[in-house]
């Protein structure tokens, strides 16, 4: 464990020794929702505001009061955003009280949707001893929040992230079902799929333009800790609120089998923790027994492994010009040609896409790039920790190339893959 970052740790706890989530507060706007948080520790207080643009699906008849759980809990995965740059030993939270087994679920989750930030700022906690929650005495119990139960819609949202994968989803469910698409913070990617699926206007989707304090920001860049946090965890929420809304049953996320995969050899170390099937089985048991049972959260793809996805993506043409999976390159929509995530998508499509049309698609010939060599070694398996990005598995990205061994086999990172396997 790195000295270092272990101060570090025990500095900022000494120092910021309680995190508070105060408050949450909503207001209906003429086309949206505002919802804002407070979050602080000592001088830091945190008020991030999120903005849920309901579109044309907005359900009639909608009682304010049931709001109040779905915001409240939405809070509860934010906070571990602000919670993580001190890492305070307690959390406080003043909205309302948590029974023990709801205590025990959501130290769960922070835990192991932390364990990225753990070992890459050198903390050796436990999940126990990580932090604990106190509760003002007289606030209500999260048990006395109502919530609305949809026993079957025939909508079914779909959230769609510009990748591959929800691309999939969308195009399997759309012929049996309604849908309703759900983007986070739109950007070129995620708006031209859903324009290609034919929802061509921003009333026709769901949108949820959620905000980080810009003062994190500030705490960030001053050297406090950062690190990875559960986006998937954070999103499951909000479509559980988006579920609300517009009184549907049914969420079909795009989280494939794959995601399971530890990032780290032999731990439980998981980028895509909160995507993962055990995450899944978690919140759906939380939705049950802690909302009412309020919505059906699941991950369409969970079947199929990632050389599947790719061979059912690969038949839709119409999506190849549009769809990005390239965080480093998000803001200009464009594939960087430089990470692990386009490398991946590149070897992962090329046993069922053409090397012409994948030069095109992404602009460059990545198998022939010589720069990409340390992420191929980790994605093949031959370092002990894959790259920290949503990536297949080890012997998916082996198995994919070794369909594309012959048609590719002039481009310098299959011949190292041939060198080193003694395939010659």
């Amino acid at each position: 464990m790195s000295q270092q970052f272990s101060l570090k740790w025990t500095q900022l706890r000494e120092t910021y020794p309680v995190f508070h989530y105060d408050s949450f507060q909503y207001s209906w706007k003429e086309d949206h929702i505002e919802i804002q948080f407070q979050f602080r520790t000592e001088e830091l207080v945190y008020r991030p505001t999120m903005m849920i643009k309901y579109g044309n699906w907005l359900a009639p008849g909608l009682k304010n009061s049931l709001l109040d759980s779905l915001v409240f809990n939405i809070g509860m995965i934010e906070l571990i955003s602000y919670w993580k740059a001190t890492a305070s030993p307690v959390v406080h939270i003043h909205p309302a009280q948590l029974s023990v087994p709801e205590q025990n679920w959501w130290k769960k989750l922070y835990f192991k949707g932390l364990s990225e930030y753990f070992y890459q700022n050198g903390i050796e906690t436990s999940q126990e001893e990580f932090f604990s929650f106190s509760f003002d005495a007289a606030a209500p119990h999260s048990a006395q929040f109502d919530y609305s139960y949809v026993p079957s819609s025939s909508f079914v949202i779909v959230p769609i992230g510009g990748g591959k994968d929800s691309v999939v989803t969308l195009e399997q469910l759309r012929s049996s079902r309604k849908i309703i698409p759900l983007i986070i913070n739109p950007r070129g990617a995620t708006l031209d799929c859903a324009r290609v699926a034919g929802f061509d206007t921003l009333e026709q989707i769901f949108i949820i333009e959620r905000e980080i304090d810009p003062l994190l920001l500030k705490v960030n860049a001053k050297g406090y800790l950062n690190g990875h946090t559960p986006f998937s965890a954070m999103l499951a929420f909000y479509t559980v609120l988006a579920a609300h809304l517009t009184q549907t049953r049914d969420i079909a996320l795009s989280n494939e089998s794959s995601a399971n995969e530890a990032t780290i050899v032999g731990t439980e170390i998981n980028h895509q923790y909160s995507k993962s099937l055990e995450f899944e089985r978690d919140f759906q048991y939380y939705v049950a027994h802690f909302m009412n049972d309020c919505a059906h959260y699941y991950s369409h793809l969970r079947p199929y492994s990632e050389l599947q996805i790719a061979q059912f993506f690969a038949q839709y043409e119409q999506y190849h010009a549009v769809f990005r999976s390239c965080n480093a390159g998000s803001k200009e929509n464009k594939w960087c040609c430089n990470c692990s995530k386009c490398l991946f998508a590149y070897i992962i499509l090329s046993p069922f896409i053409g090397d012409d049309k994948m030069i095109q698609i992404f602009g460059e010939d990545l198998l022939d790039k010589e720069s990409l060599v340390h992420y191929f070694d980790q994605l093949v398996g031959w370092e002990d920790t894959k790259p920290f990005e949503c990536v297949g598995t080890v012997e998916e990205v082996n198995q994919a190339i070794q369909m594309i061994l012959d048609s590719r086999k002039d481009k310098k990172l299959i011949q190292r893959y041939i060198q080193n396997n003694n395939l010659n």
